[in-house]
């Protein structure tokens, strides 16, 4: 596939690791020499230096029979005209835009293929402030994401003192009414799946006989309303969260507040004088501080030892680095900071911070919800990229399909793929070695190495004969 990037910042240089790993035809435009020689320098792509939004610079990196154009720049205005150019002039059939302005989310009719005519709309802060949310709904998990609209989510926790610590997998439906491959004649009560373990940051395919033990990273698949259920079998359950203080009151910690301020009690620190009075108008139920979340004297005063969530957002990685450690070093129960470089990310992860967050990683699935072989209905990014979960679609029939009609047992998956659930219509199924698959379920699939995509890809391809 040929894909332009326009704009080789955090998100289109993440974008462009993916892609050229993938084996894409890649070419990233932007303005800035140093950017484009960074990339050069680390992967096998072209690059062009120019104004992403003009004509000239878009032919020079081969607009002319590109596949797909992907607009991430910082500049909202450029991204909607590079689209429209690109279907007006050149003709590309899928464009996507970056869109950073609640202004233009609000006006989603400004989008159409008669104004701007762009294909997808992708709103990074949007995605981070949601993925944000489920974290400070689910303390005791590292990582939460959604299928099937959000009524099947995928989890990610660390075992610790829970009944499945030190047990089988195959006792987990003994203690709790819960379905596993063991037990495929079971149809009642709570349903859930492990879809993957990693010990010491080797990935363990799940087995009946599988004992989790204490530490592991045990992602699961439950349908939403089930995950606090199946949480509380994988570790001690902490206290809920009431307080959450938030460092920054940029895109991103004005959002985030705004969408607790109404189910918990919200603090957040803002450095600009003039621009927290402006939250303190706009939020109405957030108490907004004029001040720097590294400084001592504040938390202190601000009682953060009774904060059960400090989050740190500013657009500073040191700043957020340190906020959050002097935060926990206080007494806040658990902190997330927000880290734009990735090695920092690595580091950090699993100490003193609970969870380092990078708001690239938090992007990529809805790019590569477009990118992907297939009908794949959501893509995310997990372990910070090393692997994947899928909503997939099979289309065709028996004859035509390498799914359809056959039992999850008779399938011949990638090494460490698993398919956990599956949404058929309105209804959820957690599956099992004899579950059948039918044409148009939605399959949510755990892949624990990217280099399997290429083959996940194929088992969705539909035989000529079907057309």
């Amino acid at each position: 596939m040929k894909i332009i990037i326009l704009g080789a910042g955090q998100v289109g240089s993440n974008l462009a690791e993916h892609l050229v790993r993938e084996g894409s035809d890649l070419t990233v435009v932007d303005l800035e020499a140093e950017k484009l020689a960074a990339l050069q320098e680390r992967f096998d792509l072209r690059t062009v230096r120019g104004q992403a939004s003009h004509p000239s610079i878009l032919r020079l990196a081969g607009a002319d029979d590109a596949d797909m154009l992907v607009a991430v720049t910082l500049n909202d205005e450029t991204n909607m005209l590079a689209c429209k150019l690109a279907g007006t002039l050149f003709n590309i059939p899928t464009k996507i835009a970056r869109i950073r302005s609640q202004d233009y989310m609000r006006h989603p009719e400004l989008f159409a293929p008669e104004h701007f005519n762009v294909d997808h709309v992708i709103s990074p802060e949007q995605e981070v402030t949601d993925y944000l949310r489920r974290l400070i709904d689910y303390p005791e998990a590292l990582q939460v994401v959604d299928f099937a609209g959000g009524r099947i989510r995928l989890v990610a926790v660390k075992a610790h003192g829970g009944f499945m610590v030190g047990h089988a997998l195959k006792h987990l439906r003994e203690h709790m009414h819960l379905m596993f491959r063991e037990h495929p004649q079971a149809r009642t009560g709570i349903d859930a799946r492990v879809a993957a373990i990693y010990r010491h940051d080797r990935a363990i395919v799940p087995q009946g006989d599988t004992i989790i033990q204490e530490g592991d990273e045990v992602f699961f698949l439950a349908a939403t309303e089930h995950i606090r259920a199946v949480m509380k079998e994988m570790r001690r359950s902490d206290q809920g969260v009431r307080r959450v203080m938030i460092a920054g009151g940029g895109n991103i910690g004005s959002r985030l507040a705004k969408n607790l301020e109404r189910d918990y009690q919200v603090k957040l620190i803002e450095r600009g004088k003039k621009h927290a009075e402006a939250l303190s108008h706009e939020l109405e139920h957030t108490l907004v501080l004029c001040g720097n979340g590294t400084d001592e004297d504040l938390l202190l005063e601000e009682n953060v030892e009774d904060i059960d969530v400090f989050c740190a957002l500013t657009n500073d990685d040191e700043d957020n680095i340190m906020a959050s450690l002097l935060a926990k070093r206080l007494g806040a129960r658990k902190v997330i900071a927000l880290i734009n470089r990735s090695t920092y990310v690595d580091l950090l992860q699993g100490g003193e911070i609970d969870i380092a967050l990078s708001p690239a990683q938090a992007t990529i699935g809805p790019l590569l919800t477009h990118i992907r072989r297939g009908h794949m209905a959501v893509v995310h990014s997990l372990r910070r990229g090393a692997a994947e979960a899928l909503e997939a679609v099979v289309h065709g029939d028996a004859q035509s399909s390498k799914l359809i009609g056959r039992r999850i047992g008779e399938i011949k998956l990638p090494e460490g793929v698993s398919i956990g659930a599956i949404l058929r219509r309105d209804e959820v199924i957690i599956v099992h070695h004899d579950t059948h698959i039918e044409a148009e379920d939605h399959l949510i699939l755990f892949v624990p190495n990217k280099r399997m995509i290429p083959k996940v890809e194929k088992l969705f391809q539909v035989g000529l004969g079907f057309f």
